[in-house]
């Protein structure tokens, strides 16, 4: 009668069994690698300037530019007429990675304030507000990135 358990079998029946648990641990990590997860955001960028000083007549503090910019993709915006500008919302996928909002205006009071947003999913994400007269600018950037 033969033997199952000779030396032979079991080396043989170990050494199987140790390349299918390597082999199925290298699928199992590279799965978990590979499931990069992109989403859709709402985003809306948006500037607005608040006039200082106690007089509403004109002359106003006035947008010189606004350049917003969504991964590669950058749109300018000379001269924007009133005291807020808003890009609408639109969706962006996270893949873009990187939003950013500037602007630069003409403010006329020593309390005027320049402001600019971003909004992800109807929230705020970045915001910065500068203070003061003359030509002043506030630029943000947020990144889908987590590092």
């Amino acid at each position: 009668m033969k033997q199952f358990y000779k030396s032979k079998n079991l080396l043989r029946l170990s050494f199987l069994a140790a390349i299918l648990l390597s082999v199925a641990s290298v699928f199992n990590s590279c799965k978990e690698d590979d499931e990069v997860e992109f989403k859709d955001h709402l985003v809306q960028f948006e500037a607005k300037i608040v006039n200082g000083g106690t007089a509403p007549t004109p002359p106003v503090s006035t947008f010189k530019t606004i350049i917003s910019q969504v991964g590669i993709k950058q749109e300018t915006l000379f001269d924007s007429p009133g005291l807020t500008w808003s890009s609408g919302e639109f969706f962006v996928n996270s893949s873009q990675s990187q939003l950013n909002l500037s602007a630069n205006a003409n403010l006329l009071n020593s309390d005027s304030k320049l402001t600019v947003t971003i909004y992800i999913d109807g929230e705020v994400a970045k915001t910065k507000t500068v203070t003061g007269n003359g030509t002043k600018e506030a630029a943000i950037a947020h990144s889908f990135l987590e590092l």
